[in-house]
């Protein structure tokens, strides 16, 4: 499993910690079942954005997600808090297949 996310089962929930690097965010935790988004929340950061990213992407299916938000750069920074989120469900997706094996 990479270094900045742990995911665990929790009442049937797969709960995703994940630490982004390059973005002001510190911590993004996450609620995944059947691939959408339950629940979003994040340390550090820009509290209301990612309020409403956590708000928008609640309910969505994961690959959705990955789709519209990868990339999208913060300023200068080659990263954003969304892209970030990407990064995670991503990691979240390779490590699932894993255990699927």
């Amino acid at each position: 499993m990479s270094d900045n996310i742990e995911i665990r089962e929790i009442d049937g929930l797969d709960e995703v910690r994940f630490q982004p690097s390059g973005v002001c965010s510190k911590l993004m935790v996450l609620k995944i079942k059947d691939n959408k988004i339950i629940n979003m929340e994040t340390v550090g950061g820009c509290s209301g954005n990612l309020k409403g990213i956590g708000s928008l992407v609640t309910g969505m299916d994961i690959n959705e997600v990955i789709t519209k938000i990868q990339g999208i750069p913060c300023g200068s920074r080659p990263t954003s808090c969304p892209d970030q989120l990407s990064v995670c469900l991503r990691l979240y997706l390779e490590e699932k297949a894993k255990v699927a094996v």
